[in-house]
């Protein structure tokens, strides 16, 4: 009977599907928004959070894995998981929801780095990279086989976690997607994804040659698009209400001492786990990858548990990459000899120990000296005198400064010497590593040629 029953259900939503497929692209994409359903009260057994611990991740990259086996994404794996080079990124974090304690869905955000997105190779992203604000792929999304039919039960809160966290914490404005044709609909019709410039591709190698369509979504413009279609739509199919207005006390946002905006978990134990004895993906690493991962991973703890270079050579010459992001908001103010004060606002999103580069909206005259207040964090900030050096495209400018204030000195060194957001927890602890002048000038030499900053 079962099986009976299984098999209506097919020929019915292939049925629907051919139907659905004769209708003007409004009318159709009008019909699934009314079948959209979210629960601005999900149960409270339902939590979502960063997955942080060695059980979280486990479980996440095995609930992926039999995900993406079971729909022909990728062969199976001795390891049971799918584990990605782009895991292994401080700029990559991975959400779970969690029913009663287990992980029921997950998806991972791959922010621009060094070691690109997953679908850069075969999608065209000029039309996005046009814009201002950071791009972040959405990858590796899979919601367990016991909720797959429950009308979005976990999909949409983890889709929501992904909202939030991305425009609260993450500092994203562009979401790009590749996704399998048959659901590329979906999130054109209830979250306004548009298609990617170029065409579908039949062969997407990351998804083991599976065809993609791929798509993004511009946060900015998102909540006003979406208002437009949602406003006279009931509760529990108002996904504009949904992610800007319902508070869920389900979301676990994680707190931070410092205005950083990515959330790294990965320390030395946790890397060697997944990447040398779990899987290969170090091993299968290219040495340019390889490279970027010891640039980046640049601490002593790591070294032991990083893929070996074949020539350790260009590493002496490669470009240091940053472990951690910033958006540190500020002021500088300016006061003549008449008395006239300028204030402008800027966000600080690089240091080091004797400068910054910011973003400022409005152009600032070179070699002038500001007065400069930075809000390092909720609790810490930090008063400088500095002097505007040179400016990087039309809104970034480089500063320097001789005199770091103990916020400055503390903020930085944790940046130096941490390597994940629990090491900026405990910042302070680094500030006695770098109380000498010495200290601060070394770490001043890897950031010079990058900020532009050197004395």
């Amino acid at each position: 009977m079962n099986k009976v029953i299984s098999n209506l259900r097919k020929h019915v939503h292939t049925a629907l599907r051919k139907l659905s497929g004769a209708l003007p692209r409004a009318t159709k994409f009008s019909i699934y928004r009314s079948f959209a359903h979210c629960d601005p009260t999900p149960p409270s057994q339902l939590v979502l959070k960063i997955a942080e611990t060695k059980e979280e991740l486990e479980a996440c990259f095995s609930l992926l894995h039999d995900a993406y086996v079971s729909s022909g994404f990728m062969h199976p794996d001795p390891s049971g998981m799918r584990v990605t080079p782009y895991h292994a990124l401080p700029t990559t974090t991975t959400l779970c929801a969690k029913y009663n304690g287990e992980v029921v869905g997950t998806l991972s955000l791959i922010r621009e780095s060094a070691m690109g997105f997953p679908m850069q190779n075969v999608f065209d992203l000029s039309e996005v990279r046009k814009l201002n604000g950071n791009i972040v792929e959405v990858s590796a999304l899979a919601v367990h086989r016991r909720f797959r039919k429950t009308g979005g039960t976990i999909l949409f809160p983890l889709m929501k976690f992904m909202y939030e966290f991305c425009t609260t914490f993450f500092d994203t404005r562009h979401l790009v997607i590749a996704v399998n044709p048959r659901h590329i609909e979906m999130y054109e019709s209830l979250l306004f994804f548009k298609r990617l410039a170029a065409n579908p591709v039949e062969s997407y190698d990351f998804v083991n040659g599976a065809p993609a369509v791929g798509a993004w979504l511009d946060l900015k413009f998102a909540p006003e698009i979406m208002k437009k279609h949602y406003r006279f739509a009931p509760p529990q199919r108002n996904l504009h209400a949904y992610f800007t207005e319902v508070k869920l006390s389900n979301i676990r946002l994680p707190e931070r001492r410092y205005y950083t905006t990515n959330f790294p978990v990965l320390t030395p134990e946790l890397i060697d786990h997944f990447f040398n004895r779990k899987t290969t993906v170090f091993a299968n690493l290219n040495e340019h990858q390889k490279l970027l991962l010891h640039s980046i991973y640049d601490i002593p703890e790591y070294l032991p548990v990083l893929p070996q270079l074949t020539d350790a050579r260009p590493l002496v010459h490669a470009r240091r990459h940053e472990r951690f992001s910033m958006r540190c908001p500020g002021q500088l103010s300016f006061t003549t000899d008449d008395g006239v004060t300028t204030k402008v606002d800027i966000d600080v999103v690089q240091v080091s120990f004797s400068g910054f580069l910011a973003s400022i909206s409005v152009p600032i005259p070179l070699q002038t000296r500001w007065s400069v207040m930075v809000k390092l964090g909720k609790a810490d900030v930090s008063y400088l005198q500095v002097e505007a050096v040179h400016n990087v495209g039309k809104e970034f400018y480089g500063f320097t400064f001789n005199s770091p204030d103990t916020n400055w000195r503390t903020f930085v060194s944790a940046l130096y010497q941490g390597s994940t957001h629990k090491d900026l927890e405990n910042a302070s602890r680094y500030a006695e590593l770098f109380t000498s002048g010495v200290g601060w000038f070394a770490a001043d030499v890897i950031n010079a040629q990058r900020l532009g900053t050197a004395p």
